[in-house]
């Protein structure tokens, strides 16, 4: 089986990349620096040096492909959600080219509004391109993994969380999923591993619960020994510091539509089911994770 990984590196690729290995695959990995998955898997895997901006290079790594996992990276000019587009746009003509059966795309709850959450947009830009791929060849087929916030993404807060306080756009007991990076690659393993699914499916991956900021940062003290809080910072305050940033408008509202549009009294289409719960904690990860990262001098 012939399966391909983009960002394996990334924080959900280089879990699926062990998974793959372990099943016995050897995984083609698409990405700019190949040289790190080189240096950890040896010739477990093979290793491609891919823009996905590039698309001929795309169309070359994707011949005699079975499967794809797909991390579209942020664009990097000044409209992320332009870019989401483009990228989508030119591997999905590799696909078809290709004849690759089997799409599985890292995308993110809220991507079904389409419209108004931010850089997520890009994501549904994504979503959509893929849609009519497969509506109009019905031996192509995708899934959509619908993943909810990382804890990962509390890596970015270290300066603050060290500070005793972390600003957020959204209310901080407003509960809305959080995932580990490692369960939406469990999830992904699954389907790139199982050739028996086929036409458009979309999979919420919400982790173990619903929780608010004000939930996070009490695990957050409880396990580092920090003791930390969210507080709410207004629209128009975290808007100005983007703008003082040097960040143009399109960029500025990409990060703030994430928040922003996905506020109550929005509901995640997929609703949280044993289907869309798994497994690891954020208090399990903020004890391997995010503690280590917080020691000084890491």
């Amino acid at each position: 089986m012939e399966i391909a990984v983009t960002a394996p590196s990334g924080n959900v690729g280089r879990f699926l990349v062990g998974h793959l290995v372990r099943a016995g695959v050897r995984p083609r990995l698409l990405s700019r620096h190949p040289e790190r998955a080189r240096g950890l898997w040896g010739d477990l895997v093979d290793a491609r040096e891919v823009d996905l901006r590039d698309p001929w290079a795309v169309i070359e790594a994707t011949r005699e492909l079975d499967a794809l996992y797909l991390v579209v990276p942020p664009g990097e000019g000044d409209d992320p959600v332009a870019g989401y587009a483009e990228v989508g746009e030119i591997v999905a003509g590799a696909v078809a080219l290709n004849r690759v059966s089997r799409t599985v795309l890292q995308s993110s709850v809220g991507a079904e509004l389409r419209r108004g959450a931010g850089e997520i947009d890009g994501l549904a830009r994504v979503e959509e391109t893929l849609d009519r791929l497969v509506a109009d060849d019905p031996s192509l087929s995708v899934a959509h993994l619908r993943a909810g916030y990382f804890f990962s993404n509390l890596r970015y807060e270290l300066d603050a969380i060290r500070a005793g306080s972390v600003g957020v756009l959204r209310d901080t007991d407003e509960r809305f999923p959080w995932v580990a990076p490692a369960d939406i690659a469990s999830v992904a393993a699954s389907l790139l591993l199982r050739p028996d699914w086929s036409g458009r499916r979309v999979q919420g991956v919400h982790g173990p619960r619903d929780l608010s900021w004000d939930d996070v940062m009490a695990v957050v003290s409880e396990v580092t020994g920090h003791q930390v809080k969210a507080h709410r910072v207004p629209d128009d305050d975290m808007r100005a510091a983007l703008e003082g940033a040097g960040l143009p408008p399109a960029r500025v509202e990409a990060i703030m539509g994430m928040s922003t549009g996905l506020r109550a009294p929005f509901v995640p289409e997929q609703p949280r089911t044993p289907a869309t719960t798994t497994d690891t904690s954020l208090e399990s990860w903020a004890r391997t994770d995010l503690r280590p990262a917080l020691r000084p001098g890491a």
